[in-house]
């Protein structure tokens, strides 16, 4: 279809992804990963409105079996594929299930974005990045995080993440605690990538909080009406804070870094950061790898 590289995004329809998708299209093709035909339509128009090139590829992260099927086919496209992008994330406002009855946070932020990761290893070429997008909430000590009433990851295992049950002395907030594991458990299995696979580049980034975000979509639509214009008019100027826009570009130098550079956690700004204890943790991140392989290894044929 094209000799350009291509990258692969997931959650390219809105906030973060939506940008960032339209920034990586001046560098290549763009493959658009999400669940919304209509919605990967429309930005793949957008690319395309600007003399670029962009294909798109319905799945749901939350699906193990959707995931397989938009693996073979991202794989048959037959594009020179240069890097993935792991942006898809949600956070419910309470507890929901997926189709299996698994936790829908934990399964769309971990599980998805796990399995698809290991499913398109073997198509990448050595040197190629492999990025994902982290939360500073999954670290207890972290004060904007606790201010913000997240208590970090509450990790008990895979199998009980899955079933939504975290480690007792959480947040009272609802979807706190499901949102903090999935990006904990997703930032420990990109370290521990790093480590397993050194023909590839895995890092990731925590791009800061942006308030015109899809994460708040299940909020109220008094807090969606102060989130969107209120509190994006004052995002780059508070610390940790940032825009969909500003984000979008910290990530797409992250992604097409030449420098070889691995196993790194970015801050929104670009500069590397300290994950939590736990998640630094090789033998906390190889048990992560180690469970989610053998969970998924029992529905994904």
């Amino acid at each position: 279809m094209t000799g350009r590289p291509a990258f692969v995004i997931t959650g390219p329809t809105s906030g973060i992804g939506r940008f960032t998708a339209l920034e990586l299209a001046k560098h290549g093709t763009v493959v658009l990963v999400g669940r919304d035909q209509r919605k990967l339509g429309d930005v793949r128009k957008i690319i395309a409105g600007r003399g670029q090139h962009a294909v798109s590829v319905v799945c749901d992260l939350a699906d193990p079996q959707s995931v397989s099927r938009a693996v073979a086919e991202i794989v048959a496209l037959d594009l020179p594929m240069a890097g993935l992008l792991n942006n898809a994330g949600i956070m419910p406002l309470g507890a929901r299930q997926n189709a299996l009855g698994w936790d829908l946070a934990f399964a769309t932020n971990h599980l998805g974005p796990f399995a698809l990761t290991e499913a398109l290893v073997p198509h990448l070429p050595d040197g190629a990045n492999v990025v994902f997008i982290a939360s500073g909430v999954e670290d207890p000590e972290r004060r904007p995080a606790r201010i913000a009433g997240f208590r970090g990851g509450r990790f008990v295992s895979v199998e009980a993440s899955a079933r939504g049950e975290w480690l007792r002395g959480g947040s009272t907030m609802p979807g706190a605690d499901a949102y903090a594991t999935s990006k904990l458990c997703i930032l420990a299995s990109a370290m521990a990538f790093a480590r397993e696979t050194p023909r590839l580049r895995f890092n990731a980034v925590e791009p800061g909080f942006a308030p015109a975000t899809g994460l708040g979509r299940d909020a109220n639509v008094l807090l969606r009406y102060l989130l969107l214009p209120v509190l994006s008019l004052v995002a780059p100027y508070v610390k940790y804070w940032s825009t969909p826009k500003r984000a979008a570009r910290v990530i797409t130098k992250v992604l097409l870094n030449p420098s070889g550079a691995t196993g790194v956690y970015y801050d929104e700004v670009g500069e590397p950061m300290l994950a939590s204890t736990l998640a630094r943790d090789p033998q906390f991140q190889d048990r992560v790898v180690a469970e989610t392989r053998d969970f998924l290894a029992k529905v994904i044929a």
